[in-house]
């Protein structure tokens, strides 16, 4: 299945997971520049780019395969096989930069935005019963079964 097809798929799980990858890429560059407030907003940014790198464990399975990783870390990858499982780890880290602010408003409203976003497709494919599809396009298919 090409790219294009997963997008017309109707499966809101191929839709979170796409949007998880533009997460991943917003939590990192969002934490990083976060890294440099010297108040609460360095506690958001580095929460915020911790986020960023579980999620690429998240949404790329693959790679725990290839990265030399516990297991501890692995089983607690392991648990958000499902998309409710993701639509929580989603919605809590949303959550998360939502608190920030509190201290100032910043472009970690951004991550907050799409990771809510992607909390939501996660809640629809749940919702309407679509098991989880990962992309083929990100190591899903056959190697996301072979991990779990």
């Amino acid at each position: 299945m090409t790219l294009a097809e997963e997008l017309r798929s109707r499966n809101f799980s191929i839709y979170g997971q796409w949007m998880g990858v533009l997460c991943i890429l917003l939590c990192i560059a969002l934490g990083i520049s976060h890294l440099l407030h010297l108040n609460v907003l360095f506690a958001f940014g580095l929460i915020c780019l911790l986020s960023g790198l579980t999620l690429i464990f998240v949404e790329i399975p693959i790679l725990l395969r290839i990265c030399p990783t516990s297991p501890t870390f692995d089983n607690f990858i392991r648990r958000f096989t499902t998309n409710y499982m993701r639509a929580a780890i989603y919605g809590v880290m949303s959550l998360i930069q939502w608190l920030s602010l509190i201290e100032d408003g910043t472009s970690l409203i951004a991550a907050a935005v799409v990771l809510l976003l992607t909390a939501v497709c996660y809640l629809i494919a749940g919702l309407k019963g679509q098991g989880f599809v990962g992309s083929k396009t990100l190591g899903g298919q056959g190697v996301a079964q072979m991990i779990v």
